[in-house]
C-alpha cells in the first residue's frame, strides 16, 4: 500500500473510533452518518488487511495493528493541523468564531464578565460558549475540537493537552456583616461552633477544608451543602451561615473575610487547551486574554 493510495481523511475516523470506542459516538464528533464511518472502516480495514477494531461489550477494541499506528497518526494528525493554524492569520477585531469553555459556575462569574467586555472592545465577533463538561470525558472533548478551554485543578495528566497555571485561591471563611458569633479573628472553637455551608458538585463527600480538619481530628457542622458556589454569597447574606470559599469570592459579593484557624493548603488553576491547538493564533489570543484579565480580578 502507497500513501497516495489511501484517503488521508481515513485517518481522521480511525482516530475518532479509537478514542471513542463507539461508532456512534465517532459518527456524532465527526458530524457524519454511522453508515458513513462503517464505510470508512471498511475501507481502512481492507488497507491494512486488519481488523483494526474488534467489537466486544465494552466496545469497539483496537487490534495490536491498531494499537501500533494509533500514535503515530494521532501526531500525523496534530502536525498537519498546526501546519494549516500556522498559516492562518488571526484578526481579532474581524474574526467571527466561538470558544467554547468547561470550568465551574466561580470561574463563570468571576473570569467571563472581564473576558466578555475585552472581547466587545477588541474582537466583537468572537462569541462564547460555557458548559460543565464531566472531567472523564475533556480529553476527548478537546481533542475532537468540541470543547476549546477548560479550566481545572491540576489533575489532567493527558499528554495530548497543554496547560498553564492561571491562578492560586485561597481560601477564608465568609460570614456576614455583624454576625452574632464573630467579634474580631476566628480561633478554631468559634469556627466549629459555626454552621457551615459546603459547596460541591459531588452529592456527597468531603473537601479539601475538611481533609484538613480531619489532621486534626475534629469535624465542623455542614447545615447546607451546595451544587453551585455562586448560592452561598445570598444565603450567608441573609444567615448566620458561614462558607469556606476562595477569598476573590467572598470580596467580591462584599462578604466579610476571615483568616481560617487551622491550614488548608490554597486551590491552584490551571487553564487546558489541547496541543492541536497550541499554534492556532486565534486560540493563542484568548489564552493570552486570559492570563492578562485574571491578574486583574
Amino acid at each position: 500500500m502507497r500513501l497516495n493510495q489511501l484517503d488521508l481523511n481515513l485517518f481522521k475516523v480511525f482516530e475518532a473510533i479509537y478514542q471513542e470506542r463507539n461508532l456512534t459516538r465517532a459518527a456524532q464528533i465527526l458530524s457524519l452518518s454511522q453508515p458513513a464511518v462503517s464505510n470508512a472502516l471498511s475501507r481502512l480495514r481492507k488497507s491494512f488487511n486488519d481488523p483494526l477494531f474488534v467489537r466486544t461489550p465494552q466496545g469497539m477494541v483496537p487490534t495490536p495493528v491498531a494499537q501500533n499506528i494509533a500514535l503515530k497518526s494521532q501526531q500525523a494528525l496534530q502536525l498537519l493541523n498546526s501546519c494549516v493554524q500556522e498559516g492562518n492569520i488571526f484578526d481579532p477585531a474581524q474574526a467571527k468564531k466561538e470558544f467554547c469553555f468547561s470550568m465551574n459556575d466561580t470561574f463563570e462569574a468571576l473570569l467571563l464578565p472581564p473576558l466578555l467586555v475585552h472581547m466587545q472592545a477588541h474582537a466583537p465577533g468572537i462569541s462564547v460558549d460555557c458548559f460543565a463538561q464531566p472531567r472523564s470525558d475533556v480529553s476527548k472533548s478537546l481533542a475532537s475540537g468540541e470543547l476549546d478551554f477548560v479550566v481545572d485543578v491540576p489533575v489532567l495528566n493527558d499528554p495530548n493537552l497543554c496547560h498553564q497555571h492561571l491562578s492560586s485561591e485561597k481560601y477564608v471563611c465568609a460570614v456576614r456583616e455583624g454576625h452574632p458569633a464573630i467579634t474580631q479573628g476566628l480561633n478554631l472553637q468559634q469556627y466549629l461552633a459555626l454552621d457551615h455551608i459546603h459547596v460541591s458538585s459531588r452529592r456527597k463527600g468531603v473537601g479539601h477544608v475538611d481533609r484538613a480538619l480531619n489532621v486534626l481530628g475534629v469535624k465542623r457542622n455542614i447545615q447546607l451543602r451546595l451544587q453551585h458556589s455562586l448560592a452561598a454569597p445570598r444565603l450567608i447574606r441573609s444567615t448566620d451561615l458561614c462558607c469556606s470559599m476562595p477569598a476573590v469570592l467572598a470580596k467580591t459579593y462584599g462578604l466579610v473575610c476571615l483568616e481560617l484557624p487551622f491550614e488548608v493548603a490554597q486551590i491552584d488553576w490551571h487553564l487546558y487547551w489541547h496541543k492541536s491547538s497550541d499554534e492556532d493564533q486565534g486560540n493563542a489570543w484568548v489564552r493570552q486574554a486570559l492570563f492578562d484579565l485574571v491578574g486583574k480580578i
